[in-house]
């Protein structure tokens, strides 16, 4: 037997090989044995049947066992014909007994576990009487006594190495559901592996397309905080010079709509590279809102007042840029729907959140009518509250007919670093 061969493959050995090697040992010493133990003519001739009988079978078992169920008809057979012709062959001389021992070793693999024992029982008088001194049967009340305490002894060491196999079986048998179970846990795994890759995988499509649409979405915003305004203004101050015929007045308009012009080409030029806004490259967001006021009341001619209150706080350029939109966006409303002949904007600190207001006493509006405010590209109070969703914040709008419009964006104060 190779010595790579695991214990498993080498008791599978033995059960193939074993009983024929035992069986031959046990014929070699019977021969030199025979006048020692006495056997006579007829009891030659006997023993040369029987080890012929037991050379059949192993041949036949040779051949049938791979087929074979385990612990089934054909095993249970084999078991006890070959237990028998061992207890023949000892009775005729006690040699033998190294055949019969084969009893021991495969019991638990041949017979089924309710018959172990009533098999280990015929090996053990098989083995007592050939040790007992006169073979089979004890010759005299002595040898009856040497015969049971053999008996005893064999029977005894037979249970226990009986139990110790058993329990030894029972361990390769959990051992062999538990690999069984890892084994199907592994492929469950593979499995789940498998379906999160494929899962990550459309995670990632939607993930890019949901980036493209929201992309998409801020550059629409942008256009229209920006170059839609613009050429709004510029619209506004073209018309103005063809009302006039006063060339001071409509050069003013002219350079009016040629400022907004410039000025819309670099939003749109910073907006396509998700850039802060120009107004906020060199000054706070306070400074840049307070421009931003003033340039828009002179452009439309309507009052507008811009207070701070709070601790001005250095902010995130998201954070500032986002407020910056939606108070463009605001007034932009105001100058075009409201009507107002005045105007405020309030930009409060509060500790860890920020408020932008813009009210106007202009005409108002009912803001449960669909799309107030909207223009023709739908993103008036709709852009408004998106810029503010983006960074985690909110746009109320409270406004009646006839009553005037407040804007109110609340967003959180993230400090720039």
């Amino acid at each position: 037997m190779g010595s790579g061969m695991t214990v498993e493959q080498r008791w599978e050995q033995f059960y193939r090989h074993g009983p024929n090697t035992l069986l031959g040992i046990g014929l070699l010493m019977a021969v030199l044995s025979a006048d020692l133990v006495g056997m006579s003519e007829a009891d030659r001739y006997a023993t040369a049947a029987l080890v012929a009988a037991a050379c059949a079978l192993q041949l036949w078992w040779g051949r049938s066992r791979s087929g074979a169920p385990a612990r089934g008809a054909a095993a249970r057979s084999y078991y006890a014909l070959r237990t028998l012709i061992a207890f023949a062959l000892c009775w005729n001389n006690p040699f033998f007994s190294i055949y019969a021992i084969s009893g021991y070793f495969d019991v638990g693999d041949l017979l089924p576990k309710r018959f172990v024992r009533a098999g280990l029982l015929c090996t053990a008088v098989t083995m007592a009487g050939s040790q007992s001194g006169s073979g089979m049967p004890p010759a005299s009340p002595t040898h009856w006594v040497a015969f049971g305490a053999l008996f005893v002894l064999h029977f005894s060491l037979a249970l226990l190495f009986g139990n110790i196999s058993a329990r030894e079986t029972e361990r390769t048998e959990r051992q062999t559901e538990t690999i069984t179970e890892l084994e199907l846990a592994n492929t469950r795994l593979e499995q789940a592996l498998a379906e999160n890759a494929i899962l990550h995988a459309q995670l990632l499509i939607q993930a890019r397309e949901a980036g493209v649409a929201d992309e998409r979405r801020r550059l629409a915003a942008e256009i229209h905080d920006t170059l839609a305004q613009g050429l709004t203004g510029i619209i506004a101050q073209l018309q103005a010079v063809t009302s006039t015929a006063d060339p001071a007045v409509a050069r003013e308009h002219l350079d009016r709509a040629a400022g907004l012009a410039r000025h819309s080409l670099g939003e749109a030029r910073r907006s396509v590279h998700n850039l802060v806004p120009v107004a906020l490259e060199h000054d706070t967001l306070p400074g840049a809102l307070k421009k931003t006021v003033g340039a828009w009341a002179e452009r439309t001619g309507v009052r507008a007042d811009f207070t701070v209150t709070g601790t001005v706080e250095p902010l995130h350029d998201e954070v500032g840029a986002t407020l910056l939109r939606i108070a463009e966006e605001a007034l932009a409303n105001a100058a075009r729907h409201a009507g107002a002949a005045r105007t405020g904007v309030t930009l409060s600190y509060m500790g860890d959140e920020i408020t932008l207001d813009v009210r106007d006493d202009g005409c108002g509006f009912d803001p449960a009518a669909p799309h107030p405010h909207s223009g023709t590209g739908g993103f008036g109070l709709g852009g408004m509250r998106a810029r503010a969703g983006r960074i985690a914040g909110t746009v109320e709008v409270e406004s009646e007919p006839g009553m005037g419009t407040a804007v109110s964006a609340r967003v959180p104060l993230v400090r720039r670093i």
